[in-house]
């Protein structure tokens, strides 16, 4: 692997990274659709496991949804990143069925600290939340160089 390609590095740390990542991929049940230098894209279908009194997605499960492509996104340099803190604005309910996708996007990176918007969509395009992450860089990396 070498330094001089970012698009690859950030591939295989979202590889890398969502191999083990049980919570996303076995407990949500998550799809990783791109992990690029400041992006990511992850899909989830909302299931009956995820709907709560009211028969809509749990806002829980949106923000995880949210909050895993944050990971990947500020991961995605090969830098260990951690989120420092996050804020979702929940704007529409998903359904049983919806199939839910969230875009992350760098917005800007200073140092160790990074911002990042995820917008989650349902399969209608229709905006379902936006959330915003902080992320912190901490020692370490993800895939050995």
């Amino acid at each position: 692997m070498s330094t001089a390609d970012p698009k690859a590095i950030a591939r295989l740390v979202g590889e890398t990274m969502f191999a083990v990542d049980v919570a996303s991929k076995d407990t949500m049940g998550m799809e990783l659709l791109a992990c690029e230098p400041g992006r990511a894209l992850m899909r989830m279908t909302v299931k009956a496991l995820h709907l709560n009194g009211h028969q809509i997605c749990h806002g829980g499960f949106i923000f995880t949804l949210a909050d895993s492509t944050f990971a990947f996104a500020c991961n995605s340099y090969n830098k260990n990143a951690v989120a420092a803190g996050c804020s979702i604005e929940f704007l529409k309910p998903g359904k049983l069925g919806d199939v839910l996708t969230c875009e992350g996007l760098e917005q800007t990176l200073s140092g160790r600290h990074g911002i990042y918007d995820m917008k989650v969509t349902n399969q209608n395009g229709e905006v379902i939340a936006m959330f915003r992450g902080k992320s912190a860089q901490i020692a370490g990396a993800v895939v050995t160089e």
